[in-house]
């Protein structure tokens, strides 16, 4: 636990300090496991400075991603009120390492939601829908690490800015969207490339954080992963989402 402890700390003054470390698993003896734990201990020093729990994230929703990593199943990691940006506003690049961004689809839940549910059951715990976009921010040095030693990192989850709420009876399964930067388009894609239908990344997601102890909660919000690849984030640049139904979501980068 010792160890658990060092690297959680290592990886939470990091992301506090915005400085990035060397890996530390390159012999790749760490497992996923101990990753996750990792990740926990990590996420309860935030805690414990007074941020307070407000979702999960997922990764590697990509069928083809998954397939490149070697994976069976989704990566997971947590979120916190700190992370959150608001739409519309500036976000301080002094404040990441190495920043990315990737439009993504967010629920937020009206009631718990534990354990193997079903896509209905899911979707009835649903309160509302709405385009996001999560920067990602490896602390990493050169953004190069493990499968263990991303999920350790809070699956590179650094923030998140959430559009408008919308009614989750639209269907979501395949709503077109653009990711543009100073109004040029530099993405397109779509909500399917979510395992298929991002309904089952929330079901994921209620699996996996059971397993670990900490059901979704009503309240809370899911990032349902990225639709595109990632966008590097660079000074002065107005980085936008647009989705098919559901509107847009944006925020700037203070010159």
């Amino acid at each position: 636990m010792s160890n658990i402890a060092e690297l959680a700390k290592l990886l939470d003054d990091a992301a506090l300090n915005a400085t990035e470390v060397t890996r530390f698993d390159r012999e790749g003896r760490l497992s996923l496991d101990e990753a996750y734990r990792i990740q926990a201990e990590s996420i309860r020093r935030r805690l414990d400075r007074g941020e307070r729990r407000v979702g999960v994230k997922m990764g590697f929703t990509s069928r083809a991603k998954m397939v490149q990593m070697g994976l069976s199943d989704v990566i997971w990691g947590r979120l916190t009120d700190a992370m959150q940006i608001e739409e519309g506003t500036a976000i301080d690049l002094s404040r990441f390492i190495h920043a990315r961004c990737e439009p993504e689809i967010a629920f937020i839940l009206k009631r718990p939601l534990e354990g193997n549910v079903t896509g209905p059951q899911a979707l009835a715990a649903v309160e509302a829908i709405a385009p996001a976009i999560e920067i990602i921010d490896s602390r990493y040095k050169d953004f190069k690490f493990s499968l263990p030693e991303v999920i350790a990192d809070n699956a590179s989850s650094s923030g998140f800015v959430i559009g408008a709420w919308c009614d989750p009876k639209i269907d979501f399964s395949n709503l077109g969207l653009t990711v543009s930067i100073d109004g040029r388009v530099v993405q397109v894609g779509s909500t399917a490339a979510l395992l298929g239908h991002p309904l089952r990344s929330l079901v994921a997601a209620a699996r996996l954080s059971a397993e670990a102890g900490e059901p979704l909660q009503a309240g809370w919000i899911v990032m349902a992963g990225g639709a595109t690849p990632a966008e590097w984030i660079q000074l002065g640049q107005y980085t936008s989402v647009d989705m098919e139904q559901l509107g847009s979501v944006g925020f700037h980068v203070a010159a």
